[in-house]
């Protein structure tokens, strides 16, 4: 089954070839922003003032490959304590809801993000890896969220 699914990505990526997008803000800044799939949203959110108050802003398309890229980027950049997850869940993969999953129940024997409703929610990130990134961030859950101003002001209270 996961020789099918990465086959399946393979093929998607030469049909709908989507750029990986992330921008850089303040290093020194404890925030990320994750908008998900919501591309519109993250090109506004990297031309706004909101750019220089947080380190990074990214989105996450998938469930593995994706999720896993943003543990490592968190647990390599120790000043990150809060992640904004906002934007549109990804049709399909459901990578928000997982995310949240990993960062609540972390992964079984075999990988999996346990509890995840994703169609392959399997990692290979050790266990030790899930429990520093469980224990470094809290996740502020905005999925749906798409309002630049609503999204703003939430992290102006942090």
């Amino acid at each position: 089954m996961k020789t099918l699914g990465n086959l399946a990505g393979e093929i998607c990526k030469v049909l709908l070839p989507i750029p990986e997008e992330v921008y850089f803000g303040n290093q020194n800044s404890s925030i990320a922003i994750c908008t998900l799939s919501s591309i519109d949203l993250l090109k506004k959110l990297s031309n706004s003032e909101l750019l220089s108050k947080v380190a990074i802003i990214g989105r996450l398309l998938s469930e593995n490959k994706g999720i896993e890229s943003l543990v490592h980027y968190v647990n390599s950049h120790s000043n990150i304590k809060t992640v904004f997850l906002c934007g549109k869940e990804v049709w399909g993969h459901k990578t928000g809801h997982s995310l949240l999953k990993l960062h609540k129940n972390g992964i079984d024997k075999r990988g999996r993000i346990i509890d995840s409703n994703s169609p392959d929610p399997y990692l290979t990130l050790t266990e030790s890896e899930v429990k520093k990134f469980q224990t470094q961030v809290r996740i502020i859950d905005m999925v749906g969220e798409t309002d630049l101003e609503k999204i703003n002001q939430l992290i102006e209270i942090i």
